[in-house]
């Protein structure tokens, strides 16, 4: 395994995730952590923390897999729109620093950006359109799209069948250690672990992985 910095002369697409990597995952962790388990609790004339504790073992159920990101799914089970969480709370979208810089450089670059998360479209689709970050992606894809998570095997498989590349010239950043050794152990060459996901949180620690606190870190390209 590589601890070096991203080898670009070896880079010829670039994917990225985008909670945590692309945009502040407080976003994230606000909607899941208070909005949703504060409606919940609304309806049900629940207090916040009842909420969250009936809430909690629920989520754990199906960590890292496809109905963890399915916002219907959620839904469903909750009774809460989480989609329409995602707009009405539009404003708290935050793109980390660094990365408008980071995604300039790589356009620049000539090399493909290919945006690759586990997020369901009706989480994904607002923040792109807060951020106006849309035009720089080759290809968005979702584990929606794909029906795998990109802890699975299948998301990178699929993935590949659809957009061909080559896994030994693509880097790749994420925030999350098993959609980081999934990416790995599929042989994408250069893995780049994102160490503060959440500007609300401390940084996280990768040490079996090349880290960066923010994209513009793994500037210039050569």
């Amino acid at each position: 395994m590589s601890l070096s910095k991203p080898d670009w002369s070896r880079v010829r697409h670039v994917l990225l995730d985008m909670d945590g990597t692309l945009l502040d995952l407080a976003f994230d962790n606000f909607i899941w952590r208070t909005a949703v388990p504060t409606r919940y609790a609304e309806a049900r004339g629940l207090s916040l923390d009842a909420a969250r504790r009936e809430l909690e073992p629920q989520f754990m159920a199906v960590a890292h897999t496809l109905p963890w990101y399915d916002t219907d799914y959620w839904t469903r089970l909750t009774g809460v729109d989480v989609g329409a969480l995602h707009w009405e709370f539009k404003d708290r979208i935050g793109i980390l620093d660094g990365t408008i810089e980071f995604l300039d450089a790589v356009r620049a670059s000539g090399r493909p950006i290919w945006l690759a998360t586990n997020a369901h479209p009706d989480s994904w689709k607002p923040k792109l359109e807060q951020t106006n970050l849309t035009s720089y992606f080759e290809h968005i894809v979702s584990s929606y799209d794909m029906q795998a998570p990109k802890e699975e095997r299948a998301f990178w498989t699929r993935l590949r069948e659809r957009h061909p590349f080559d896994p030994a010239l693509t880097l790749f950043a994420d925030d999350s250690r098993p959609v980081l050794d999934s990416a790995r152990a599929f042989g994408i060459a250069q893995v780049v672990a994102m160490t503060h996901p959440d500007t609300s949180q401390p940084a996280r620690s990768f040490p079996d992985f090349y880290t960066a606190a923010r994209l513009k870190e793994l500037l210039p390209i050569d």
